[in-house]
């Protein structure tokens, strides 16, 4: 009995991995009859569908799996199935025993449709990727996108965009991202003439990375405002337009576009994409204090990025304070974090609104203060400290910054009596940009409602309302793993 127990217990693991690769390998079948329905009847939801149920198995694939899934979906000696193949790792035991499983059930496919070809190159791409293979990656992405450029199909165009930004992946992680970059200018523009708009949406994206990964923000720009815009199709694509567009407005000076782009790029983000959440705080952060700002302390305690933004909440402090001394500590101790997320250059501009807030500190506490005194608050370490307080107090009387004036005849500042802030235009000024704000999330709710096609006109079956609800239980299944991995 007791040796028939430990043989019952030594066969269970191996049991276990022919059944997972089993039901993983009967996913795949499904989402290849799902992919060659949706080619037959033209319909794109079908083959985004398919998409998004391959982005729930992704952690389940192995080497295995997809060559029994490349014997059942290509034909076996063609050309396409022989380069995929040579990607994969040879078999073993376990495909010995995988294929005895499957080949009962397997088919001969009665024709290859072009969307179960590219979505083959897809699978393996994904698999290369998170087997860190980044040179096989690098091949496998070049041979779909050749692939894909001789295929003009709408129904593709979803498979597509998801090649496209695994190309710019698979590049990027090897170091060699300008290569590619005429390769995607050709793409965008065969994909605004084939009215590709989910592709052209993609391309557009990747192109600003590209460029704005080896700081060529003038040539970000001149694409960005060239290239046709339309309502966007992808909440992440549309994110990411939005990013990129706040860091170049940001480097460009224009602090208040960049300001709105990055907030609502961090708003709309969904919260499964961390790591993006806290490059669009980082900068914001960065921006808000450009503009004289001074975020809120809930920004640097959100659930996930404490500890990634206490360099930038020691810098706010800083900044806050109007510590000249203390900015360069913080400078200086982070300056790796700070290289590393590349807004080293925008930290270098914060020191002239350090010296603004302290100066506005002084005139708020002194309503008279000798220049020799305003430099040593200040902490200037130049060779002749008081004319550079001067020249500094000067500026921000002209800039409106402080209400004071210079007395040269004795040598310091005179500040003016504070006045009262509601006798200002400032309230006004505030309510108005709150109210903007709460109208224009109204308006991009409204345009982000959708709605079935044809309501108006037809009644929904209760074939049809079955199948509906079945797909809006899989997107909020799969959605936050697809969130995850696109950002």
């Amino acid at each position: 009995m007791t040796q028939d127990v430990e043989m019952k217990d030594n066969h269970t693991p191996s049991q276990s991995v022919i059944s997972s690769t089993t039901s993983t390998m009967q996913h795949l079948k499904e989402i290849a009859a799902l992919i060659d329905t949706g080619s037959y009847t033209k319909e794109v939801r079908r083959i985004a569908r398919a998409v998004r149920l391959t982005i729930g198995l992704r952690r389940k694939l192995t080497g295995s799996v997809l060559s029994s899934f490349l014997d059942f979906a290509l034909v076996p000696g063609s050309e396409a199935h022989s380069r995929l193949s040579s990607f994969l790792p040879k078999g073993n035991e376990h495909d010995m025993e995988l294929d005895t499983a499957s080949s009962a059930t397997q088919a001969p496919a009665k024709h290859l449709p072009a969307e179960l070809e590219i979505y083959c190159y897809f699978i393996v791409l994904l698999f290369l990727i998170d087997q860190k293979k980044y040179n096989e990656a690098k091949a496998c992405s070049s041979a779909s996108i050749a692939r894909l450029k001789n295929v003009n199909r709408r129904t593709i165009d979803v498979i597509a965009s998801r090649l496209y930004f695994y190309y710019s992946l698979s590049y990027e992680l090897t170091g060699d991202l300008a290569e590619i970059r005429g390769t995607l200018l050709a793409l965008h523009h065969s994909a605004t003439l084939r009215h590709d708009e989910l592709g052209q949406e993609t391309l557009l994206n990747l192109l600003l990375r590209n460029y704005l990964h080896y700081n060529l923000y003038d040539q970000a720009e001149k694409l960005r405002s060239k290239a046709p815009r339309f309502e966007a199709h992808s909440n992440q694509q549309f994110c990411r337009y939005l990013f990129y567009l706040g860091k170049i407005r940001t480097i460009q000076l224009e602090y208040t576009d960049a300001k709105e782009s990055l907030l609502q790029a961090a708003r709309k983000a969904p919260i499964a994409a961390l790591g993006f959440r806290i490059q669009c705080n980082k900068w914001a952060i960065i921006v808000r204090l450009l503009l004289g700002e001074i975020p809120e302390r809930s920004i640097f305690t959100q659930k996930g990025m404490e500890k990634a933004l206490r360099p930038y909440f020691e810098l706010t402090n800083a900044v806050r304070i109007g510590d000249l001394e203390l900015f360069r500590t913080v400078q200086e101790k982070f300056s790796d974090t700070f290289a590393q997320d590349r807004t080293h250059n925008l930290i270098v501009r914060l020191r002239h609104n350090v010296i603004r807030t302290g100066l506005r500190n002084i005139s708020i506490s002194y309503s008279r203060i000798s220049l020799p005194d305003v430099a040593k608050k200040l902490r200037l370490n130049s060779e002749n400290p008081v004319a550079d307080a001067e020249s500094i107090v000067a500026k921000a009387i002209r800039d409106g910054a402080i209400d004071a004036t210079i007395d040269h005849k004795n040598g310091c500042m005179v500040s003016k009596e504070t006045g009262d802030i509601y006798s200002t235009n400032e309230p006004q000024t505030a309510f108005n940009s709150r109210i903007a704000f709460c109208l224009n999330m109204h308006n991009e709710a409204v345009r982000a409602l959708m709605f079935p096609p044809n309501t108006h006109k037809e009644k929904e079956s209760d074939e049809k309302r079955r199948e509906r609800k079945q797909q809006e239980e899989e997107l909020a299944k799969h959605m936050a793993e697809e969130d995850d991995d696109d950002f």
